[in-house]
């Protein structure tokens, strides 16, 4: 029975979304009350509100960028790095670039789609192993699939779609545009060039620990024409472990990744660390509640999925809300659409 349930809940929370049995379950809810592009979200504190719509303000944007690239550190002592080899970070300067600590003197070596920045960067003879989940979309093969059908299938949890959830997480981030933004675990990079190309950032980091994902990143970077590559830098590194100087972030956004992440309190309290007074967590997942609820031992049967697979299931908001809470990130708020979950929390000025 525990092994039943089991294999399709992992079908439904897990990103693949691509089986018959998942599109059932979903269809138990309500239809979506997203209604169309081009309009920002109506955000309620706490609540399990469904989106409301307004017309979007025309938004005006003071970019600082003084000191918009003087953020990344050595992530075994968080000191700053200091850049050899190219006048100025981008997405063109990662090949033939390297850092170096300031303090412990670690040199880091840029690859030839991004700069290589994990506490084990340079080891030859030793490597971290990570969770399934980790290493599953570590893979040549879900790294290309992932834009090509994979992430499509999110509508079946409630996803509105890249375009509508763009324009939702732009009213979280009002307080800090014009900023610097990472975006933590963004897989092929499909939220972090539309961040580069709205020109609502300084500064646009793309970071995940999987290689192969970076390189569909950087691909799709070379097809656009007129893309703005010196305000995009691709970064690998281990979301518990981010190479940022702390307080240097303006912001940071993980899309549908929170659940991917081993230890979602020990990279909210990364989250936490790197951002400034005032700077803004946005991140979207699943939360497994409604019909999923009345499924028997629903608790120790994710407790055990999570401690097999490194994936997580949440089943309320208060789970995320208390993760931030305890994390020093304040001020939860939070938009529902079925499964979908897109929340917020800032960092005490």
């Amino acid at each position: 029975m525990a092994s039943s349930i089991l294999s399709n809940l992992s079908s439904v929370f897990l990103p693949s979304q691509l089986s018959k049995s998942s599109r059932a379950l979903f269809t138990l809810h309500c239809t979506p009350t997203f209604k169309r592009t081009g309009f920002a979200a109506k955000i309620r504190a706490s609540s399990t509100a469904f989106v409301e719509t307004r017309p979007t303000d025309p938004v005006v944007v003071e970019k600082d960028v003084s000191s918009s690239k003087n953020i990344l550190a050595c992530p075994v002592c968080y000191e700053p790095v200091t850049l050899i080899g190219a006048n100025v970070l981008s997405v063109d300067s990662a090949r033939g670039s390297s850092l170096q600590c300031s303090t412990c003197k670690k040199t880091y070596s840029g690859k030839e789609t991004h700069l290589e920045l994990t506490v084990a960067s340079g080891s030859k003879a030793y490597d971290d192993a990570m969770p399934m989940a980790t290493e599953f979309f570590r893979t040549p093969f879900i790294s290309f699939l992932y834009e090509r059908g994979w992430r499509q299938n999110f509508v079946w949890g409630g996803f509105p779609g890249p375009e509508k959830e763009f324009e939702m997480m732009k009213e979280y981030l009002k307080p800090v545009l014009g900023g610097n933004i990472l975006d933590a675990s963004c897989g092929s990079g499909l939220f972090s060039r539309l961040f580069a190309k709205s020109g609502l950032f300084s500064l646009v980091t793309a970071l995940d620990y999987s290689e192969n994902m970076l390189k569909q990143c950087y691909e799709f970077v070379k097809q656009e024409e007129n893309f703005p590559k010196e305000n995009l830098i691709l970064v690998r590194a281990d979301i518990a472990r981010l190479p940022f100087v702390s307080g240097s972030l303006d912001a940071v956004h993980a899309g549908a990744a929170i659940h991917c992440w081993p230890s979602p309190s020990a990279a909210v309290a990364e989250v936490s660390r790197v951002l400034r007074p005032g700077g803004v967590f946005v991140a979207t997942t699943y939360i497994l509640d409604g019909p999923f609820s009345f499924i028997p031992f629903l608790k120790p049967i994710s407790q055990r999925f999570t401690q097999a697979s490194g994936s997580n299931f949440f089943l309320s908001e208060r789970e995320l809300e208390a993760v931030c809470r305890a994390c020093g990130l304040v001020n939860f708020t939070c938009t529902r659409n079925r499964q979908f979950i897109m929340f917020s929390a800032t960092k005490p000025s």
